[in-house]
């Protein structure tokens, strides 16, 4: 017999980055920023993201295509990789993620490579960490963990075991 479950999404909706604290406001600048550093000649779709340290230390990130589509890297995962190849010990408190050419009025959310390798480094790091997900002059969704976009994500626990050789 099967039973249903039910997933709640917590985040919050902010109407605007005027309202967030400066430091929250600082980092989606600088991923709008980034952005503006990203290598997307063929979908034309510039993504810039920074991330917090705990030391206070920012390290921004933008998407990175290749002509062989999938060999592209994500901005999420471009600054969360400088920043564990700096500071592999660290601890990530915020990313801040940033479109500035995107329609309509909802901000992009990582797509699923991305959010599986967020979920994997608050694993890595023993704790959450916070995700802005913004629109230039508009709307920011906060969420308080990554795990709250990817709330069935699988771990080194399901991968099959390799015998030594």
């Amino acid at each position: 017999m099967a039973n249903t479950r039910k997933i709640a999404l917590h985040y919050m909706h902010h109407a605007s980055w005027g309202g967030l604290p400066a430091e929250d406001r600082e980092l989606l600048e600088l991923a709008a920023k980034a952005a503006r550093n990203a290598y997307a000649p063929y979908s034309k779709f510039k993504v810039g993201a920074a991330v917090r340290m705990d030391s206070g230390e920012i390290i921004p990130g933008s998407n990175q295509e290749n002509a062989s589509f999938p060999a592209g890297t994500c901005a999420e995962r471009t600054a969360l990789h400088a920043a564990m190849a700096v500071l592999p010990k660290g601890v990530v408190e915020s990313i801040a993620v940033v479109v500035p050419q995107v329609r309509g009025t909802r901000p992009v959310t990582p797509c699923g490579i991305c959010r599986q390798a967020l979920v994997e480094q608050e694993r890595r790091q023993g704790g959450p960490m916070r995700l802005l997900l913004g629109i230039v002059r508009g709307p920011v969704v906060e969420t308080f963990s990554a795990e709250t976009l990817l709330p069935l994500s699988f771990d080194s626990s399901q991968l099959r075991k390799s015998k030594a050789r």
